[in-house]
């Protein structure tokens, strides 16, 4: 995989105070804050959006795709992820949500739900074909597949190599318009309607061929008022027939919701990209998960219902989903997974995913070590207490940045303090080594001044 990396997350300085509250949540350390002005390391960013949800001042924000872009094809299909339904409680179903949003301009909605479920039987295909290394990680979430690319590379073994639900989305809807259209491929425009910043890593980095089935990504913030008019001037005699998936594809975006469709009973679902870290922390440096088959984890709180670019605060949106059920096939419990004619093969990588080292010191191995020594010294200096008024979020990763000459001791207050201090003392010692001709006379100014003046007049 090339390490060159897309970033939507991006940073308006003008906009940036400089609080720092964005370089404590960062998992990968991938922030600082230099004069006055927070920076991104691009090496180490992973657009899990946490930063957007952090920052109070909105200095922080995602790039996606207007939605004038579509008007560049002569065939349009919308692709909307699952979370999406979770915003609308006036949309009587699904049918009136995606009829709706086929009149913002597409000419043909395809459901990512639909691509989950094949994704769902391919991954049952592939754990009873491939007999992996347990557990085996969820790879449907970029963020957490970018999270141990960068910090976790003994995992990388235990990645599932399956192209993820839009992906495969992507690939169905674009074999449906050729079909329907009779267009070349070129003419046909796919968009996946997104409610994370992550997502524009499928559009520029596809793990599966040389192009991406995806033409561009288009926020869901920036669509939300104009979809929900259109909810709302929908007549019940308009809607259209277009909801094909069933619960099993709608309820993925939930924690645990791909397992489930997977029925798989010893797996762990776990929400929030620090609570992902910590499990990953715990599988690398101990043998508790032995038992776990399968683990997936989702960057945002909330799986994709908290995603960084939804409307709909989470706990809303989750009793919204709650309240949903499928056209075609009753209530979820009552539900068996659609089987699919399938071949997991068709939907598996062909292309390596690799470390991306973030804390490499040096190129040359032996500089490297130094440096290494250098910054467990610097450690040890510091105060460790993490405060981040440096503009780093830790004392480890000041110490670090020091070594790589990109940040000086005395950008801790401590460290400064202690300077102060030094050099304030040194001054006092060299003020009583000074000959006496150069001494400063004790006592005030005035009892000087009288003395001198007396002799004077003597």
């Amino acid at each position: 995989m090339d390490d060159k990396y897309y970033h939507s997350v991006r940073l308006e300085k003008e906009k940036c105070m400089g609080c720092t509250n964005c370089i404590k949540r960062c998992p990968t350390e991938a922030i600082r804050v230099h004069d006055g002005k927070a920076m991104i390391i691009k090496s180490r960013c992973i657009d899990c959006g946490e930063c957007i949800r952090a920052c109070p001042h909105s200095a922080k924000r995602a790039v996606t795709d207007d939605l004038d872009m579509i008007r560049q094809y002569k065939y349009r299909v919308a692709l909307p992820a699952p979370a999406l339904y979770s915003q609308y409680r006036t949309a009587r179903s699904r049918n009136h949500f995606l009829t709706a949003l086929k009149k913002l301009g597409f000419d043909d909605v395809f459901e990512v739900a639909v691509g989950a479920e094949v994704v769902s039987e391919s991954t049952r295909e592939y754990l009873k074909d491939r007999k992996p290394q347990i557990p085996v990680i969820s790879t449907a979430c970029p963020a957490i597949l970018r999270l141990i690319q960068v910090k976790y590379p003994n995992l990388l073994d235990n990645l599932l190599p399956l192209q993820a639900p839009v992906e495969v989305a992507a690939g169905m809807a674009r074999s449906r318009a050729l079909k329907k259209s009779g267009l070349n491929t070129r003419d046909i425009g796919i968009f996946f309607i997104t409610p994370c910043a992550a997502k524009m890593y499928t559009k520029y980095h596809p793990l599966r061929g040389d192009v991406s089935d995806i033409d561009g990504i288009i926020s869901f913030q920036d669509i939300y008022m104009l979809l929900r008019a259109q909810i709302k001037a929908l007549g019940e005699d308009e809607e259209e027939d277009l909801a094909e998936a069933t619960t099993f594809g709608v309820r993925w975006p939930n924690p645990g919701g791909e397992s489930l469709a997977l029925s798989i009973n010893k797996f762990i679902a776990v929400d929030g990209i620090h609570d992902a870290a910590e499990i990953f922390d715990t599988i690398e440096n101990s043998d508790k998960f032995d038992d776990i088959d399968f683990i997936e984890a989702l960057a945002c709180k909330g799986g994709c219902l908290g995603g960084p670019l939804m409307v709909k605060n989470v706990y809303v949106s989750q009793v919204i989903m709650k309240s949903m059920r499928d056209e075609k096939g009753g209530k979820y419990r009552a539900e068996k997974l659609p089987l699919r004619d399938v071949d997991y093969r068709d939907y598996m990588w062909d292309k390596e995913v690799n470390h991306i080292p973030i804390h490499a010191l040096d190129s040359d191995i032996m500089r490297a070590m130094q440096k290494l020594d250098e910054m467990e010294k610097l450690i040890d200096e510091m105060p460790g207490l993490d405060c981040g008024a440096c503009g780093a979020p830790s004392c480890k990763a000041l110490a670090e940045d020091i070594v790589r000459g990109e940040a000086k001791t005395t950008d801790c207050v401590f460290k400064l303090r202690e300077r102060v201090r030094n050099l304030a003392n040194e001054m006092f010692e060299l003020e009583s080594m000074l000959p006496p001709v150069m001494a400063p006379v004790r006592g005030s100014g005035t009892q000087r001044g009288k003395k001198e003046e007396g002799h004077e007049t003597e």
